[in-house]
């Protein structure tokens, strides 16, 4: 057992686990019992919904039957990365691109963002309950925002600006949000393995 210090100003401490626990044959959930699909989606939006919508419930898969003290458990040092500091840094990225700048409402102030600490979303991932609640409400209310506006949604090739007042086209974005999640599903599976030895796509 390596142990690593426990998140917030607290002196007690936390044990991430050597063991490896193989899923379902590789898989994470038995079969029949995994919410994500790989159907035939038809067209480029349906395409990019499909795996936006698997990468999500992955993150979330990733997070289930842990504790508080288990979700913000933090990976190596320097790191403040942990699973629920990846939820709220994510419920901050949809909100962002979804409604800050594709629903061209940059007046919004960011979520778990200040301009003293540019990493709140992870700072600020403690271990209480509260936190967890918070940010797993505030993580599903925003993909559900998202979704209303992909629903809406037909022409990819429009341009929208960004933050720095450059042009982006909708397809870039929604793109952009999927290497998001790719990338953060990696460190999210790298964390649970740690916390409890559970592996599985």
């Amino acid at each position: 057992m390596i142990p690593l210090a426990r998140p917030g100003p607290s002196a007690m401490m936390w044990t991430m686990t050597n063991q490896h626990v193989v899923g379902y044959d590789g898989r994470w959930a038995p079969p029949g019992q995994d919410p994500r699909v790989a159907g035939a989606p038809v067209g480029e939006l349906a395409t990019i919904r499909e795996y936006l919508s698997n990468y999500r419930l992955t993150l979330g898969m990733k997070c289930e039957d842990l504790s508080p003290e288990q979700l913000a458990t933090r990976s190596v040092p320097p790191s403040t990365m942990s699973l629920l500091g990846l939820v709220r840094h994510m419920a901050r990225v949809e909100h962002h691109w979804f409604q800050r700048v594709l629903g061209g409402h940059r007046e919004l102030p960011r979520l778990y963002w200040s301009p003293d600490d540019h990493d709140l979303d992870f700072e600020g991932a403690v271990a209480d309950p509260a936190v967890v609640e918070d940010a797993f409400t505030t993580w599903r209310a925003q993909i559900a925002a998202a979704d209303q506006w992909l629903d809406a949604t037909t022409d990819l090739g429009a341009l929208v600006l960004t933050p720095h007042d450059d042009e982006a086209s909708v397809r870039d974005i929604l793109i952009h949000m999927i290497e998001e999640y790719a990338r953060h599903c990696g460190h999210a599976d790298l964390l649970r393995e740690c916390i409890d030895g559970r592996t599985g796509q």
